[in-house]
């Protein structure tokens, strides 16, 4: 039996055990940083499976490192686990976690002859948008030593080499003053006004924007009664770009538009966050390539570019990692549509027999991909000896 067979039976014979994680994943949904019940329940199946597991390292008290092997070729798979507010796992990482558990055990088993370290990394907080858990590993030195980096994420359909462009989330706040609505208005300074000047500015800067980027967001604070002229207002926002090269220009464009809000209105704006920008993915066109000849032996087919439902842009913090380290971030699908992702539709999907194959076919692909990037002599030396 070679490695490739063993890794697919050992995935194989641990099915049951990997969609009863992403089971237990789904059904109690953790916000980032808060994902202490699914960091915990991963570790404990990575421990079971052979690793070492450090838990709360780098700072992050839900990441965690997981080891097995001593090779001088480490690769990681990086494990995502929170959720979104209001609609759990409508972003599937709990098959993200499940499927990353699979390739790491089974990777584990062969490691030593194959002369590799396999790392599984717990990566909290993906979903927050700016400053996420694997931007702070990064910076934390969370990836020192690794050499290349993979992960799957769930989607409606296969996707070799996503469309995952740089973004960057902000909080914007406005201070006015309050007054009675109807006796005394003119004492008041209106938050709430300087809010809505500020959307109008953004509906139209829309007009002058690429057709490749994107500006949105919602209101986490409107006032507090309609008879008080508002004091304070909130909102939250996204802007993406293309690469983070582009991110700059256009984010100071919305800002000017937030400023134009206050100015209006004499209120007093205040901006927070932004400052830890997702980085568009590069995807490691030979990782792609073993990725994409694995899957397909295992039944996946992947459309071409431009095909429907393909090109579809959104942002990870799995960019920030491609920068550093070759890495790959293809996407399996899940059956899902009409339901995408984001939607409480798409959660339902996550825990479906079609993600729980996504389940089986992204870590056997991954353990895969990985024995063929340790066992090709080129691709070996190339990730043993990075120009980044």
């Amino acid at each position: 039996m070679n490695d490739k067979q063993r890794t697919q039976q050992i995935v194989q014979g641990a099915g049951e055990q990997l969609l009863a994680l992403s089971r237990r994943i789904h059904s109690h949904p953790e916000l980032g940083f808060e994902e202490e019940r699914a960091a915990a329940w991963v570790s404990e199946a990575l421990d079971r499976g052979g690793f070492a597991v450090e838990s709360g390292v780098c700072g992050l008290p839900t990441a965690f490192r997981a080891r097995a092997g001593n090779g001088p070729l480490n690769i990681a798979i990086c494990a995502e686990y929170d959720a979104l507010p209001g609609i759990g796992h409508a972003c599937g990482h709990n098959v993200i976690a499940a499927a990353a558990v699979g390739a790491g055990i089974a990777l584990a088993q062969v490691a030593d002859s194959l002369g590799i370290t396999v790392t599984v990394l717990g990566t909290p907080a993906e979903e927050v948008g700016d400053a996420g858990g694997k931007v702070l590993l990064l910076e934390r030195g969370g990836f020192a030593g690794v050499h290349a980096a993979m992960m799957v994420h769930p989607m409606p359909i296969d996707e070799l080499e996503p469309n995952v462009i740089a973004s960057t989330m902000f909080d914007v706040r406005y201070a006015g003053k309050a007054a009675h609505a109807a006796a005394f208005p003119f004492e008041g300074i209106n938050a709430a006004d300087a809010l809505t000047v500020a959307q109008v500015a953004i509906g139209l800067l829309r007009q002058h924007m690429r057709s490749s980027e994107r500006v949105h967001g919602i209101i986490t604070k409107g006032g507090d009664a309609p008879n008080i002229v508002p004091e304070a207002t909130a909102a939250r926002y996204l802007v993406r770009a293309p690469k983070l090269g582009d991110l700059q220009p256009l984010l100071s464009r919305v800002l000017r538009c937030f400023e134009a809000g206050a100015l209006a209105t004499g209120s007093t704006l205040t901006v927070s966050g932004g400052e830890k920008p997702y980085a568009e993915v590069v995807h490691d066109t030979t990782l792609s390539g073993m990725f994409r000849r694995n899957a397909e032996a295992l039944g996946r087919r992947f459309p071409a570019s431009g095909d429907p439902g393909t090109g579809m842009p959104f942002s990870t913090d799995m960019g920030n990692v491609s920068l550093a380290i070759p890495s790959i971030h293809p996407s399996l699908g899940i059956d899902s549509f009409p339901a995408v992702n984001h939607q409480a539709a798409f959660a339902a999907h996550c825990i479906s027999p079609a993600a729980g194959r996504a389940i089986i076919d992204g870590a056997v692909a991954m353990a895969w991909t990985a024995i063929d990037a340790a066992t090709e002599p080129q691709t070996r030396t190339r990730l043993l000896t990075p120009s980044r």
